[in-house]
């Protein structure tokens, strides 16, 4: 019974700081699924007709496989980052890398961090900043062929991880950031100082559609920035593939070649 008394009685400080221990050690407890990562990569692989898979290595010495697709006379570079648990050849993200490439920009469509078949949305937490460093070591990559205009285009999961990655670095390659049916809402705005995109649809998932008002009034204090919203498009774009691609390009020839509408759109 005293114990209970004292434990009940712990200032809120120090309650504060044990719960903040207890979600280090939960998150460093949490591994990397690197062997689903692998069973991607071995069902990928066989399946890639157009662009070459390369190997990206991390810090840790971890390799991920990522889809390097090239344009002829390429405008730019883009990095396609999937949404949760899936690949980058994966339906969506392989119609967008190759589509893309179609229109003038060569893409590198990366693997994220995944974890098991039955993890949640908020069980990805502590992959943020392993996705962060992918992001960047794929930006390096795109620098490393030549490119100075690079943007990032993320779907789902993918756009969240990509909203941290642009919070927390101190620099980066990234000039312009498509976030497509973004989840878990749009983090620290004020701290992204690049032209965005937010994408998604009449159809999509209420979680991205109950966000549009507040994200809208955050990112139009950049300028640049739009917000489009695609008529009878589902969260995976089934079918909408094409119209999305093109408010895609056309956000980034405004970016980095002054064309296109600069104004936000709602594309009905």
């Amino acid at each position: 019974m005293i114990k209970r008394l004292v434990s009940i009685c712990l200032p809120l400080s120090v309650l504060s700081i044990l719960t903040m221990s207890w979600l280090v050690s939960t998150a460093l407890a949490i591994d990397l699924d690197y062997e689903r990562e692998n069973r991607w990569a071995e069902q990928v692989l066989p399946s890639i007709l157009v662009g070459d898979p390369v190997w990206i290595e991390q810090a840790n010495g971890h390799k991920f496989l990522a889809i390097y697709t090239e344009a002829d006379n390429p405008r730019g570079a883009i990095i396609v980052g999937h949404g949760r648990g899936w690949n980058p050849d994966w339906e969506l993200y392989s119609v967008l890398r190759m589509k893309l490439a179609d229109q003038g920009y060569n893409t590198l469509a990366i693997q994220l961090p995944v974890l098991g078949s039955g993890a949640k949305v908020g069980d990805y937490i502590p992959t943020y900043e392993d996705a962060g460093e992918r992001y960047e070591l794929a930006a390096r990559f795109l620098q490393e062929k030549g490119f100075e205009d690079i943007a990032i285009v993320s779907h789902s999961l993918g756009a969240t991880m990509a909203n941290e990655y642009l919070i927390k670095a101190d620099e980066t390659p990234i000039k312009a950031w498509v976030f497509i049916s973004i989840i878990n809402g749009l983090q620290e705005m004020f701290r992204i100082k690049i032209p965005v995109m937010d994408v998604y649809g009449t159809k999509d998932w209420v979680i991205t559609q109950v966000g549009g008002y507040e994200r809208k009034k955050q990112i139009m204090k950049v300028p640049g920035s739009r917000q489009v919203v695609l008529q009878d498009a589902p969260h995976f774009f089934e079918g909408k593939e094409d119209e999305l691609t093109m408010v895609i390009v056309e956000f980034l020839d405004s970016v980095f070649h002054g064309d296109g509408q600069s104004a936000e759109n709602s594309a009905q």
